[in-house]
């Protein structure tokens, strides 16, 4: 069966995109990374993507002004040059214009530090200290139009632990990122994720909401 070709969408170091790449050198692996595409000419993740071989590829959103649309048509652009069958964002910073979605419906992921529906959007682990949480972690879920509220695919929780710092917390988060975001995208290149009335299914079963990982 042919690996399915994804493309990773960054605006950063690409922290994710090194656990994606690193997953996906096992030939077993039903994905391959064949694009990263970055809305930041000067993105670490770049220079990640080209020592493991990857094409790379920059669409400035800065060369568009306030025209979203035009910025994700050139992105599109993109992605159908090199025959991505599916996406996944990775720190990607823009918010995507429901054209795009539709383009992708079913077939994009995104990683969000938090556990959705808790703390949408940025500064999560900051947030979740201020609110005096117990628990945090990370989700993948589809994208949808409205950001952060897609049907969640996996999560993976963590303790907040006494004297934890924003950054202390993000650095544990985002290790069950780096674990979680490979295997997600494992079950999508595998066909073994449906949407249905809202929400993922997997094998044909409700997702698993959340893993303690403590």
């Amino acid at each position: 069966m042919a690996r399915k070709r994804v493309a990773v969408l960054i605006s950063g170091r690409g922290s994710n995109l090194a656990a994606l790449i690193e997953a996906a050198k096992d030939p077993a692996y039903p994905a391959e990374i064949v694009l990263v595409v970055s809305n930041e000419p000067q993105a670490e993740g770049l220079a990640r993507a080209r020592a493991a071989g990857i094409a790379t590829a920059v669409v400035d959103h800065r060369a568009f002004g306030k025209d979203r649309e035009a910025f994700e048509r050139a992105l599109q652009a993109e992605l159908q040059a090199h025959n991505v069958e599916l996406v996944c964002l990775a720190g990607f910073m823009r918010v995507l214009t429901p054209w795009f979605v539709r383009q992708w419906e079913g077939r994009m992921l995104n990683i969000h530090p938090s556990l959705l529906p808790d703390f949408k959007g940025l500064d999560t682990h900051a947030r979740a200290l201020a609110a005096g949480a117990t628990r945090h972690g990370a989700t993948v879920h589809f994208v949808v139009p409205e950001l952060d509220s897609g049907p969640i695919v996996l999560q993976e929780a963590v303790p907040v632990l006494k004297g934890d710092t924003a950054a202390t917390l993000a650095a544990r988060v985002l290790a069950v990122e780096h674990r979680i975001y490979p295997q997600a995208l494992k079950l999508l290149a595998e066909g073994r994720l449906r949407i249905a009335g809202g929400e993922c299914l997997i094998d044909g079963k409700p997702a698993v909401r959340s893993v303690d990982g403590s």
